[in-house]
């Protein structure tokens, strides 16, 4: 780990000079997930030509190779440099409804860089974020990313152990952030819908969560206007009352607002993961 902080250190830019030959080998040599991203490119965007898709398929692998030394260098980030890099609009929106004592769900899809909505919003709006994570299996990486994500302070609660968490502090007001396109483990139960141009299976734990508690419901837009800088925008996406809401109604919400910004930037999208599968 110590290694991993001095490599840390490097400024962006030389950071940046390792994940440009990543990019070179992993895309051009190993061809790593091909096959994947242009199948999925090819159901999202039947309208652009083969060459518009392998644009979009080389811009991605970029982006996705740069995020290796973005997340790195998150690991020692000061708060003024990621005050130059990460811009939140909307912010206070969430943090109102905080400061009146509720608890407001934030939601986003996989969008390059994942891991610069947690830092963003902890240091530069506020600490009272609730992250839900997944536990990777190799424990040097997840002790990593358990020390990346939890710079600047909030919490940090592995998806096994929401539910309990969840009700030893359902009366503490609180913003609770959940990656809401994953797809859905064989022993949840699965709600299906067309996205992007595809049948997809979506887990609905964002909307039980929000209907069942009457929690309002925001997602998080995000842009990558250039290299190592990312916007953030936060928009309302439901709520409460959700006496006369129809079934499916924040998912089915969620589903056009990621697909309007997978459509508006493309090449930020997770491509390489078999979505679909």
């Amino acid at each position: 780990m110590i290694i991993v902080r001095l490599i840390s250190y490097l400024p962006l830019w030389v950071l940046y000079l390792f994940t440009d030959v990543l990019y070179l080998f992993g895309y051009h040599v190993l061809k790593y997930r091909q096959k994947v991203i242009l199948d999925n490119l090819l159901h999202a965007f039947p309208e652009k030509s083969d060459k518009e898709r392998r644009s979009i398929s080389k811009k991605f692998f970029r982006n996705l190779t740069d995020t290796f030394a973005e997340t790195l260098k998150f690991y020692t980030i000061s708060q003024k440099e990621i005050e130059k890099r990460l811009t939140i609009l909307n912010g206070h929106l969430i943090i109102d409804r905080v400061n009146h004592g509720e608890i407001v769900i934030l939601i986003s899809g996989h969008f390059i860089n994942w891991e610069a909505y947690v830092i963003g919003f902890k240091a530069l709006v506020d600490t009272r974020l609730e992250t839900v994570y997944s536990k990777l299996s190799n424990r040097f990486f997840d002790s990593l990313m358990m020390n990346i994500r939890g710079r600047f302070g909030g919490t940090l609660v592995e998806k096994s152990n929401f539910g309990r968490n969840f009700l030893e502090k359902r009366n503490v007001p609180r913003a609770i952030g959940l990656a809401a396109d994953q797809r859905p483990g064989n022993k949840e139960i699965r709600y299906s819908a067309e996205f992007m141009n595809r049948e997809t299976a979506f887990f609905e734990g964002p909307e039980k969560l929000a209907k069942r508690n009457g929690y309002a419901v925001y997602y998080c837009n995000m842009k990558r206007p250039k290299r190592g800088h990312y916007t953030m925008t936060y928009e309302l996406v439901c709520e409460p009352p959700y006496t006369d809401a129809p079934s499916h109604s924040i998912t089915d919400a969620f589903i056009r607002i990621t697909e309007k910004g997978i459509r508006e930037q493309p090449e930020i999208y997770l491509w390489s993961h078999n979505r679909w599968k």
